[in-house]
């Protein structure tokens, strides 16, 4: 230990603290451990800004960048390591994950910046690093009243409730009191855990379960005219776009089908509000999946235009980090079985966000409520899907072997109906900004699907036959896509 560190007093039970960030955050979280003698003892700053090198905040000498971490836990014999960088990206995490472990001296990083914006940052929220802040997201600023006014007492039916999606929002509108909150799905072994999982969290929860078939509209008729439900949040749908690839007809039944069967049921309920959860992949679509969620939205539309008393829209967003099947889940099985991490292209990128906070925003989507809208979720900037294996790899404990190439990721392919990059909105859309600035809304500019009489009942006709070409060619023409037919783009 150098002399700097040995004229410092050690506490068993305060290790030495080095921070990186000698900015707002750093200095707050400085002064909160010192004022109320938390756990650790700050003993330096690292921070990339020259005119601090060599100069001293809250009593703390600048003694380097982040760069010269290794050095700086020698010299200052420094026990952990804590990030107080709020807006730092992916790159720099992913640097310091990787010489904090070289250092072996454990990582920890604040919270996002709206929570330093709101003055709530605290050492308490301090955190091991995860997959997910190499990602950059920020946490949602949730307006719980307005949501309230429109949950609170009401019958609130969710699709898809055994899902990620559903879950999570059943999760999040339980503490807005519904009067009940119908769990719907088909697949009864993750509805029972969901309802076990949301029973244990909420034990006065006003909930129900019910097993159905979004693709059988007799039953949905049965259900609606039973529970009659004021709000519908329709997260039921087939994802996975190489297995619609290989299986078009159930994209079709489910996604098609089954939005058209929950349309219905908001009518003959009198519901007040319905949303569709879409994706990305519904933009100038390249794959069956996409296509029919393409249809989907179509479907909200013209029954907005319809105008009955049920508020239609569609809420559209991409990825969601830690949905079943999503990418990161799928790593990090691999990872821990020792297999590589397979990367379809080098380039791919994909549009990201929490579920919690795709959620939250589905919410307040939903409370904005002008029928007809097409609302798109704030996504920031496209991911790198190689940038993301090497961040999990890091976080792993694995080092690149020359420069920034990792063993174990593998360059695959692209598969049927993959595109490198995913867009937010059509080219004939117009953008613009709503109350929430993380939620904007896409204006059709005459330009939509063309859904004539029998249109749905036909392609639905086609699904139900196996007559999987007519299918394809039928579903590529009506999305404007012809190579669809071709079985891709």
């Amino acid at each position: 230990m150098t002399a700097f560190a040995e004229g410092q007093e050690t506490h068993p039970s305060r290790p030495r603290l080095l921070v990186i960030g000698a900015g707002n955050a750093g200095q707050a979280l400085v002064r909160q451990i010192r004022g109320e003698g938390l756990p650790a003892e700050p003993v330096a700053f690292l921070d990339d800004d020259p005119a601090l090198q060599g100069t001293t905040v809250c009593g703390l000498p600048v003694v380097g960048t982040a760069e010269d971490l290794l050095t700086a836990v020698k010299d200052t014999g420094a026990q952990e390591v804590l990030l107080a960088i709020p807006s730092a990206g992916g790159q720099l995490i992913r640097r310091v994950v990787l010489l904090a472990r070289r250092a072996r001296v454990p990582l920890r990083i604040v919270p996002g910046l709206r929570d330093i914006i709101r003055g709530d940052v605290s050492f308490n929220q301090v955190r091991e690093v995860q997959a997910e802040h190499l990602l950059g997201r920020e946490s949602v600023d949730f307006q719980e009243g307005p949501a309230r006014a429109v949950v609170e007492g009401r019958t609130v039916l969710v699709t898809g409730a055994g899902g990620s999606i559903g879950g999570e929002l059943c999760r999040r509108l339980l503490p807005l009191q519904p009067g009940r909150l119908i769990m719907l799905g088909r697949g009864e072994n993750s509805l029972f855990e969901m309802d076990a999982e949301l029973r244990a969290e909420f034990p006065s929860a006003p909930l129900q379960t019910v097993i159905a078939d979004v693709r059988d509209r007799r039953r949905l008729a049965v259900v609606g005219s039973r529970i009659k439900p004021d709000l519908i949040l329709h997260a039921a749908a087939h994802k996975h776009v190489p297995l619609m690839e290989e299986n078009p007809e159930e994209a079709v039944l489910v996604n098609v089908g089954g939005t058209a069967n929950l349309i219905e049921l908001a009518r003959e309920a009198g519901a007040e509000r319905f949303v569709l959860i879409s994706t990305d992949k519904a933009v100038a679509p390249s794959s069956v999946m996409g296509a029919t969620k393409k249809l989907a939205e179509a479907l909200v539309r013209r029954a907005a235009a319809a105008n009955g008393g049920t508020r239609f829209m569609t809420v559209r967003f991409g990825n969601v980090l830690g949905s079943r099947g999503s990418v990161i889940p799928f790593f990090k099985r691999r990872i821990a079985a020792g297999l590589p991490l397979p990367v379809t292209h080098p380039d791919m990128t994909r549009y990201f966000m929490t579920i919690k906070e795709a959620a939250l925003l589905v919410i307040e989507a939903m409370v904005l409520g002008e029928p007809g809208a097409t609302y798109i979720l704030e996504m920031g900037n496209p991911v790198s899907i190689l940038e993301l294996a090497r961040n999990l790899l890091v976080l792993s404990g694995f080092e690149p072997d020359d420069g920034d190439h990792y063993p174990g990721i593998e360059i695959t392919g692209l598969r049927p109906g993959e595109r490198l990059h995913e867009v937010l909105h059509e080219e004939y859309e117009d953008i613009r900004t709503s109350p929430n600035p993380l939620i904007r809304q896409a204006l059709i500019r005459g330009r939509d699907v063309q859904l004539e009489p029998g249109t749905v009942s036909g392609l639905l006709e086609l699904a139900e036959a196996g007559d999987i070409p007519n299918l394809r060619s039928r579903l590529a023409g009506l999305v404007g896509v012809p190579a669809l037919a071709e079985g891709g783009v």
